[in-house]
This record gives C-alpha cells, sequence and structure tokens, in this order.
C-alpha cells in the first residue's frame, strides 16, 4: 500500500489548500507582521510534506519532478537578485522602497498620503524568497524520502 489510509489522505487534501494560503498570507504581510519570504515558504513546504507523507514518496514524485523545484528555486532566486539590480539601476538602496515616490517609474503615484501600496520592493523580494524556501525545502524532503524508499526504508 502507498501512503497512509484514505483518512489520512483525504484530511491532508481539505488542509493542504488552508496551509498554502496561510502561508501565502505570511509571505505577503511580511513587511508588515512577523513573518516574511522565508516563514511562509516554510509553511507552504511543511504543507507539500504533508502531502509527500499522507501519499507516499513514489506518487509525489510522479506528480512533482525535482528538476522543477530546481527551475522554481532558480527563479526565486533570479528574482530576488533582479529587484536588487533595478534597486542599483534606479539609484536607490537594496530594501528602500524604490517602486514607490519614483517619478520616472510611475510619475505621481505613490506620492500623498492616500497611497496604500508604501512597501515598495519588500514584497516582491518576499515573494521572491518565498518560492526559493518553498521549493528549496520541499525538494530536500522529497529527494530524502525518496532516498529512504529507494534504499528499502519504510517510508513510502
Amino acid at each position: 500500500m502507498s501512503g497512509m489510509s484514505k483518512i489520512v489522505k483525504t484530511i491532508s487534501s481539505i488542509t493542504f489548500p488552508f496551509v498554502t494560503i496561510y502561508g501565502l498570507y505570511v509571505i505577503a504581510h511580511g513587511h508588515l507582521t512577523p513573518g516574511g519570504g522565508f516563514q511562509g515558504g516554510a509553511v507552504v513546504a511543511s504543507g507539500c510534506a504533508m502531502i509527500l507523507v499522507a501519499y507516499g514518496s513514489v506518487w509525489t514524485m510522479g506528480k512533482i519532478k525535482e528538476k522543477h523545484l530546481s527551475v522554481l528555486e532558480s527563479f526565486g532566486a533570479i528574482g530576488f537578485i533582479g529587484l536588487a539590480f533595478l534597486g542599483l539601476i534606479f539609484g536607490t538602496m537594496f530594501f528602500k522602497n524604490f517602486l514607490v515616490g519614483n517619478d520616472f517609474l510611475f510619475g505621481e503615484i505613490g506620492k500623498g498620503l492616500s497611497n496604500i501600496s508604501t512597501a515598495g520592493a519588500l514584497p516582491l523580494m518576499n515573494f521572491a524568497v518565498g518560492l526559493k524556501v518553498i521549493a528549496g525545502l520541499f525538494g530536500i524532503v522529497l529527494v530524502m524520502a525518496y532516498t529512504t524508499k529507494a534504499k528499502g526504508g519504510k517510508i513510502e
């Protein structure tokens, strides 16, 4: 039998979207509340690990390839570095809000007290870090589980 019982599979399938949404919430609000890309990425990766435990490593490796996780992790790193270079190109500091109040990019957007988007590039950087953490942590857990299964371990 691959994976756990039908009850565990059903409960993990029901709770996985909620865990993912909560992780994305932590990533999105990391500039306002405790949290951010790493913490939210760890929450989402934990939800993915829950699916791995429930359904087994063979089923999960059939659905998610390690190469796809590597591409996702690289995309997160390139996004973070790209945002840092944008800050350098427009002559602002690395984490300064170069997307807010920049007349060259957005004109009048970002001026005045009515602007809601005052975080600048930080949420975008949080999402880039979140992608990297999700793919990296889940890739490590997936490879460890599959290697244990391949060597005759009890994890399925």
